[in-house]
């Protein structure tokens, strides 16, 4: 009944795992699954199982990963009624198509975020199955009957996995703060794996960059959804240019809300100002020469973004979220109020100073060899759980 492209068995002994996606379109979380696949497929058989085939980063995992698609084509590709029948088949057709995935016999299954395919892979069996946590669980439902039925049934689903894993300690505690009744003995903190020297390597790589010298330019890369509060980011940047404090303000990546943010770009007079660059595929030369690196959003998990930020040693300025344990430490970070009064005043207090001056100046930390050991240390935290 159910047909997997680009499937085929391997003839190892290997330790079969498999990683379950929604899609490979550039994200921090999707970006982290590749990193990790390929790291772990010099000693384990992976497999990667996305819903929706396609996405940017598919063709960054390394040819030895098996990859498994529910649906050719990318879910952006589909009609409304063809996404409507895909989300009704995954909740129809959940046992049938769980079976078919896992017949081939994996050692370990691994549910690598929040959503679809943590209910497709919630099923109690004799089988490692873990569920990996990525954001705030207490915010991504947002409000409604629908989303509070959603809400109880996925603290339902996370009861059959045997271990959970957070990227935070935040967000280990929002999730057991929402679901009480479904808190396990079992759970973990694991950081994001990240392969640095990629980010090292791709940051040098020459493409044409929009910085003015002469301005103060700050950088977003995100999806352009509402958790990442662009909206509000474009009022911030309206009061600043109000109060006589000019600065680029430049967001890499496209989403569902990118044709409304341009509208209110556009509204408030800040076309030239507030510049939407869309989608790239290598971001990283785009923070290595901004000022400041900017990540304000609503909600976050670990904020994957701000440990590249930081490999390239850039400045970053960042909200009051889980997101701030990724900055403990780091000496270039700042940590404004989450509201649109304390974002707008910790900016203007801070592009005022001298600090740009200095904090971009200031010779690059040597980063390398403390990427590497801890790198290495989430590496074996997460063999020990495999």
């Amino acid at each position: 009944m159910f047909r997997f492209k680009n499937f085929h068995l391997g003839g190892d002994s290997l330790k079969k795992i498999i990683f379950g996606i929604t899609s490979l379109t550039i994200g921090g979380a999707e970006r982290v699954l590749v990193d990790l696949a390929n790291r772990l497929s010099y000693e384990y058989n992976v497999t990667v199982f996305t819903i929706y085939d396609g996405g940017e980063l598919k063709k960054e995992l390394n040819s030895n990963i098996k990859k498994i698609a529910l649906y050719r084509k990318p879910y952006k590709e589909l009609t409304k009624i063809e996404k409507i029948k895909a989300s009704l088949k995954l909740i129809i057709y959940k046992k049938k198509i769980y079976e078919a995935i896992m017949k081939r016999g994996f050692d370990t299954e691994i549910a690598f975020l929040e959503g679809p395919i943590t209910r497709l892979f919630a099923v109690k069996s004799n089988t490692n199955n873990i569920a990996w946590i990525h954001n705030d669980i207490s915010k991504v439902y947002g409000s409604g009957i629908k989303a509070k039925i959603k809400k109880i049934v996925d603290g339902i689903e996370y009861k059959k996995y045997k271990k959970l894993v957070f990227v935070s300690k935040e967000n280990q505690k929002d999730f057991n703060k929402e679901y009480k009744w479904a808190k396990k003995d079992n759970e973990e903190i694991i950081r994001n794996y990240i392969d640095y020297k990629k980010v090292l390597e791709k940051a040098e790589e020459k493409v044409e960059l929009p910085y003015i010298d002469k301005e103060i330019n700050l950088l977003t890369v995100c999806r352009l959804v509402e958790q990442k509060a662009l909206d509000r980011f474009i009022k911030v940047q309206k009061a600043l240019e109000d109060r006589g404090i000019h600065t680029k303000i430049y967001i890499v990546g496209d989403g569902p809300l990118r044709y409304n943010l341009q509208k209110e770009i556009d509204e408030e007079g800040l076309t030239d100002r507030f510049i939407l660059l869309g989608q790239k595929e290598n971001p990283y030369p785009y923070i290595k020469y901004c000022d400041y690196f900017c990540l304000l959003s609503y909600y976050e998990g670990y904020g994957m973004v701000l440990e590249e930020a930081k490999i390239l040693n850039k400045p970053i300025i960042l909200t009051n979220t889980a997101a701030k344990e990724c900055a403990n430490g780091y000496k270039k970070s700042i940590v404004l109020d989450n509201n649109f009064e304390g974002i707008v005043k910790g900016l203007e207090k801070e592009l005022k100073s001298d600090n740009i001056k200095y904090l971009n100046n200031e010779n690059a930390l040597k980063l390398e060899n403390i990427n590497e050991e801890v790198q290495e240390k989430i590496i074996r935290k997460i063999k020990d759980i495999l």
